[in-house]
């Protein structure tokens, strides 16, 4: 692609604020960490901080960073009662609460209770002080291992380290399977601005891991797929995730429907071979990998 396409920035250039719609607004969606936390006189707290992952399972570790603010170079409260009792639950935020969360992302006074103020519910934890959130789908109660401050100006993050001591999650988010059910647990993530996404419905789509297999690459494709006016990057790369080719084989022989299978029979050989890469394409997005190539590699008869 021409580089002449793209915007470029130097960070030193821009404001905070800009800088910081163009970081939030591209590295997106972002997971968020619904922090509950106490301050030292034992009062809760409860805020929202999307600079959020799972960094280790073992031990299990996340971070989150509760950046300083822009406008005024202070701390946020998360941030002060972490340092001051090193206990922290981060709650997950599905879909039935992200109105609840916005709310208590505003900046009430120390010492307000956001739980109260966004109407949830404070649930007892097993291993630290601060409470857990009801209506979320799952909880991590953590002790915090570390705060790594990253700067002293407005916009500065602080990564806090925390250490799992113990997990909640909502029995009806799994499956049949024993594992956590994306369409079930319906977690909501943060974009730019005011924007955020729903991991549910359409958003949600399988992509199958390599992990120990060797796909045979895009390179080693044939050169009439590789060029194709119909697949799409994508469609070649999952094409290309196959470990060995299958054997060629004959059109009828394929588990395809009979009217398909009619209509490349009366394409000419010159019009045969978009036909076939048009019906490759319909089973590639159908997850239906070995049959995509059983077409690409088949002849009439």
């Amino acid at each position: 692609m021409d580089s002449n396409q793209f915007n470029t920035y130097d960070p030193k250039e821009l404001s905070v604020p800009q800088l910081h719609g163009l970081l939030l607004g591209a590295v997106a969606p972002r997971p968020i960490a619904f922090a509950s936390t106490m301050d030292k006189d034992g009062r809760p707290n409860l805020a929202p901080f999307s600079f959020f992952n799972v960094f280790s399972a073992n031990p299990p570790i996340m971070i989150f960073s509760p950046a300083r603010r822009v406008r005024n170079n202070t701390n946020k409260h998360t941030l002060d009662n972490c340092k001051n009792t090193g206990e922290v639950v981060i709650n997950i935020v599905s879909h039935d609460i992200v109105e609840h969360m916005s709310l208590a992302s505003t900046e009430y006074d120390a010492g307000v209770n956001e739980f109260i103020k966004s109407g949830l519910t404070m649930l007892d934890s097993d291993n630290v002080k601060p409470y857990r959130v009801a209506e979320s789908p799952a909880h991590f109660e953590c002790k915090v291992n570390d705060i790594i401050e990253l700067g002293n100006e407005g916009g500065a993050g602080n990564l806090i380290i925390c250490e799992v001591l113990k997990l909640h999650v909502r029995s009806d988010v799994f499956n049949e399977a024993g594992k956590i059910d994306p369409f079930k647990i319906d977690v909501v993530s943060r974009m730019g601005g005011d924007f955020y996404c729903r991991a549910n419905a359409d958003a949600i789509f399988e992509v199958e891991k390599p992990n120990v297999k060797k796909g045979i690459g895009i390179d080693q494709m044939p050169e009439s797929i590789r060029n194709s006016d119909v697949f799409s990057g994508n469609q070649l790369a999952k094409l290309a995730n196959i470990e060995q080719l299958p054997e060629k084989t004959s059109l009828p022989s394929l588990d395809i429907s009979p009217n398909e299978l009619q209509v490349l029979n009366v394409l000419d050989e010159g019009d045969l071979e978009n036909g076939l890469h048009q019906l490759a394409s319909v089973y590639l997005d159908q997850n239906k990998l070995e049959l995509a190539w059983k077409i690409l590699l088949s002849n009439k008869t």
